[in-house]
This record gives structure tokens, C-alpha cells and sequence, in this order.
């Protein structure tokens, strides 16, 4: 097995691509080792001291590491926690866990502009935004402000205000008239 590496625009995470479907439909994020009960493959990640965040995609894995380690010292042990689940024969996700699809519910006098955001989300944005290692979520529509919460590479990324207002908030303003606004949210 081979798995190759990317860094992402955000300097504390980087991107294993283990060359095989990590997760069939949807994403996962594991924003902390207690948080990753439901994935023998991200439990087996946060062993590896310095871990602070993972995150699955269809196709890759972000690891996201704390300031106080290296990446030259950790993403060996990464590397090989990754070779070792998927020799195991474990599966990524056990299977009463749920994947997120990226969407929130929503009905009432706003659902055709919230169907119009989760369309050009689901379109435009994040699958840009895999490329780098991370998804947005959408989170609810009120009074012209779109709430989106950023995963993956995307979280506490120095760049990801600057993706929230020039890049998404231009691209739904410009779609669709009702939007005035993208605010991140906190999960």
C-alpha cells in the first residue's frame, strides 16, 4: 500500500491519500480523540501523540497536528497507523455510525433559497473545498445570513475567513439576491 501526501492551505494539516475509498457517501469529522469512538481508523490515528484532529473524506484523510510537534516527527507514525487499519481488515466506520452528508434540514417560506444554497454548495464549493483537504457544512438560512461550519483542513485554517467572505459569501451573493451574508458556525 501506498498512501501519498498533500499539504493544504492550512499549515497545521495535511492530506493522506491511502489510494483506496476512505468513506463511500458523506464525510466525517473527528475534531477530538473523544470524538472518534465511532472510527477504528480515527481512534488509530489519535494514538499518534500530537493529533488533535481527523477528518474523512471519500477518497482522504486530514490529520490535524498541535503547534507543539512537527510534522518530520509525526507523519511517519501517521502514515503507519493508516497501512496498519487497512491491513487489519477493520472497517473505517463502524457500522451503526453515521456520516455527515453536508446538510442541515430546513422547510418553511425559505426552503427554495435554502435548496438554491445547498445546490450551489454541494456544486461549487465542496468539492473545492475536498480538494484541500476539508468540507462546509450548511447550517441554517436566517434573514439573509448563511451559517456554514468548517471541517477537515478547513477549521481553524488562517485562510478560512477569507474563503467564507471573498470566495463563498461572493459566489451566493452573486447566485442568489436573498443572501447578504456567510457567517461561520461552531459545532
Amino acid at each position: 500500500m501506498f498512501i501519498q501526501t498533500e499539504s493544504t492551505p492550512n499549515p497545521a494539516t495535511l492530506k493522506f491519500l491511502p489510494g483506496q475509498t476512505v468513506l463511500e457517501a458523506g464525510t466525517a469529522d473527528f475534531p477530538s480523540a473523544e470524538a472518534s469512538e465511532k472510527s477504528p481508523l480515527a481512534r488509530r490515528i489519535f494514538t499518534v501523540n500530537g493529533v488533535t484532529g481527523v477528518f474523512f473524506g471519500n477518497d482522504f484523510i486530514t490529520v490535524t497536528k498541535s503547534d507543539s510537534v512537527q510534522w518530520d516527527h509525526i507523519k511517519p507514525a501517521i502514515l503507519g497507523a493508516v497501512m496498519e487499519h487497512y491491513q487489519s481488515g477493520q472497517p473505517v466506520m463502524d457500522s451503526e455510525a453515521t456520516t455527515n452528508s453536508g446538510h442541515a434540514e430546513h422547510s418553511g417560506e425559505d426552503a427554495e433559497v435554502v435548496n438554491q444554497i445547498k445546490d450551489l454548495l454541494d456544486t461549487r464549493v465542496r468539492p473545492a473545498v475536498a480538494q484541500d483537504g476539508g468540507d462546509i457544512t450548511f447550517h441554517g438560512f436566517d434573514r439573509g445570513v448563511v451559517y456554514l461550519h468548517m471541517q477537515g483542513a478547513c477549521a481553524n485554517c488562517p485562510s478560512s475567513t477569507l474563503t467564507l467572505k471573498m470566495g463563498i459569501e461572493n459566489l451566493l451573493r452573486h447566485y442568489i439576491p436573498e443572501v447578504t451574508e456567510v457567517r461561520p458556525v461552531a459545532v
